[in-house]
């Protein structure tokens, strides 16, 4: 049994951000535990290395991987490799997790079988009252408020980690992960991480567009680990139900659901 992780934080110009996730992620370690926490900062043209530097010469257990190639899958090739535990925890940089959740996440892992687990997201506070409105019918939907979707934050024991090799050049790096394990095999954490919504019709959109692509691309290159996926359906009953609830986050659902089906030529699009 382990009683230690290493925390992989991808990180593309998160300056603005990089600080607050360090300083959460320090705050929610578990006593007694060992946590290595290694920022690969990929294609940054901001102070993201520089920031994540200053938290290193601090005495942390903490190491910065500065490389000019961009892209989150090579990133986590980096961070695994320089990865010393087996149990890892893969931590986006705009995520703030609470004091208890990498304590949580540890415990829950401490076990000898494959497990994946994650905590329970709250979406940020929005700006646009468009996105507070999405953010608020999304929370609803099964698959977030009461699987372990683990968007943001989801973390391996060494065992689950055996069950992929190298990350392979996907969009959706989180669901090809958690699909590698039945639902018995996941683990929600009770503890909440904060996860930032984009802002805006338009960028709800095109990070909407970009989600679904990203879990066409793995139906069709991956479509046995598909039978994994246990999400409960919502059905007309439900729909129907949280449409009465909250008419206003319903219609900005629908709408940005209709809207996702027209043409669009999106590239990368980031998470918020």
């Amino acid at each position: 049994m382990s009683r230690s992780a290493s925390v992989i934080i991808p990180a593309h110009d998160e300056a603005a951000y990089i600080g607050a996730c360090l300083e959460a992620l320090f705050a929610s370690a578990l006593e007694g535990a060992t946590m290595q926490v290694i920022v690969v900062a990929n294609g940054c043209k901001d102070a993201t290395a520089q920031i994540a530097q200053d938290y290193a010469q601090q005495g942390r257990n903490l190491e910065v991987i500065d490389t000019p190639q961009g892209g989150k899958l090579h990133a986590l090739d980096l961070g695994d490799a320089a990865a010393g535990h087996g149990t890892r925890i893969y931590l986006d940089a705009d995520v703030i997790v609470s004091p208890g959740l990498i304590a949580g996440l540890i415990e829950a892992l401490d076990a000898p079988a494959p497990r994946y687990a994650s905590g329970m997201p709250v979406v940020a506070s929005a700006r646009s009252a468009v996105t507070r409105a999405y953010a608020r019918f999304w929370q609803t939907l099964p698959f977030v408020a009461s699987g372990v979707p683990g968007f943001g934050v989801y973390a391996v024991n060494a065992a689950g980690r055996a069950r992929w090799e190298g990350w392979p050049q996907i969009i959706s790096d989180d669901t090809f992960v958690r699909l590698q394990f039945i639902p018995a095999e996941r683990v929600s954490v009770p503890a909440l991480y904060s996860w930032p919504m984009v802002e805006g019709w338009r960028n709800l959109v095109r990070v909407r567009r970009r989600q679904d692509r990203g879990v066409a691309e793995i139906a069709a290159r991956y479509p046995q680990i598909l039978r994994n996926e246990g999400k409960a359906p919502l059905g007309l009953r439900g729909i129907l139900t949280r449409a009465l609830r909250d008419p206003v986050g319903f219609g900005v659902y629908a709408a940005v659901s209709l809207a996702v089906r027209l043409p669009g030529a999106d590239g990368w699009v980031r998470g918020r």
